[in-house]
């Protein structure tokens, strides 16, 4: 797909995730960016940088917005989905907790597989996201489980943030999520409609 303007994601949308990653559910979505220069297509390696410790895969339900939503409504921001993609949001743990924002370990290059645009089904919560690490499934998990289901997390964004065509909203990854090593092979795929997949090496 086209690079989008703007990537904006969410965090600990999955009750079971934020969890496994010694988290309380926030009571509001937690909202953060990542780059445009992020984004890789399928088949394209994940890089892992040399000094970034423990990198994780988050297999995770992309939305592509085909209108401008600024202070909009639920029925508003659903009208507006354009697309569904598949989408690994590769985190650097270590980083992650130290920086204390995660702009580097979220948003270094390589960071953002997205998988070819495909159109969207009528109920949004029927969405199933399955990641598989080297052949191995890891994820599975529906769009009903999302603490913040699709409209709102569109709506709530279009608050604070306009978006735009073509943007992308990351909308949490489920429980399962693991570390990445050079060689490995990671599977992103929103079941029958798109799948993206890398092989992992070595950066500098």
């Amino acid at each position: 797909m086209q690079r989008p303007g703007k990537i904006v994601c969410v965090g600990r949308n999955y009750r079971a995730h934020a969890k496994e990653m010694g988290n309380d559910v926030p009571a509001e979505p937690l909202l953060f960016l990542k780059p445009p220069s992020s984004v890789i297509g399928g088949g394209e390696a994940i890089m892992l940088p040399a000094d970034a410790g423990r990198v994780d895969f988050e297999g995770e339900i992309g939305v592509v917005v085909g209108a401008i939503l600024r202070r909009a409504t639920e029925e508003e921001a659903s009208r507006a989905i354009r697309g569904i993609v598949a989408a690994n949001d590769v985190s650097a743990r270590d980083w992650q907790k130290k920086d204390g924002q995660w702009a580097r370990a979220k948003g270094s290059d390589t960071f953002l597989p997205l998988g070819l645009e495909a159109p969207v089904p009528r109920d949004h919560s029927t969405l199933e996201v399955v990641t598989r690490h080297n052949g191995v499934e890891r994820q599975r998990a529906s769009a009903s489980e999302m603490v913040f289901p699709i409209p709102f997390l569109l709506s709530y964004v279009s608050r604070y943030i306009t978006l735009e065509p073509g943007d992308v909203l990351l909308t949490g990854t489920p429980a399962g999520v693991a570390q990445l090593a050079p060689g490995d092979t990671v599977e992103v795929e929103v079941v029958g409609l798109s799948r993206v997949s890398n092989p992992v090496m070595a950066g500098g």
